[in-house]
């Protein structure tokens, strides 16, 4: 079962698009101008991604995304 989860690789601020586009399987530069679209045309964007931020766990440090990468490794 997939979980969403704050990415630890695309981070800009706080990883909220970056975890998305890895749970939808889509490019992280769309989701963040979906998110900057919706702060401009809606003024909902800044709030949406205020709330995601608080309620989006961050990705665990072991987790089958982040096995392959040597730098994300938990110490031996």
């Amino acid at each position: 079962m997939k979980r969403l989860y704050k990415s630890r690789n695309q981070v800009v601020i706080d990883g909220v698009c970056g975890g998305m586009a890895e749970y939808l399987n889509m490019d992280v530069t769309i989701v963040r101008l979906i998110f900057v679209a919706l702060l401009f045309f809606t003024g909902s964007g800044l709030l949406i991604y205020i709330v995601c931020a608080i309620v989006i766990p961050r990705a665990p440090l072991i987790d089958e995304h982040y096995v392959d990468d040597p730098q994300r490794r938990p110490l031996e």
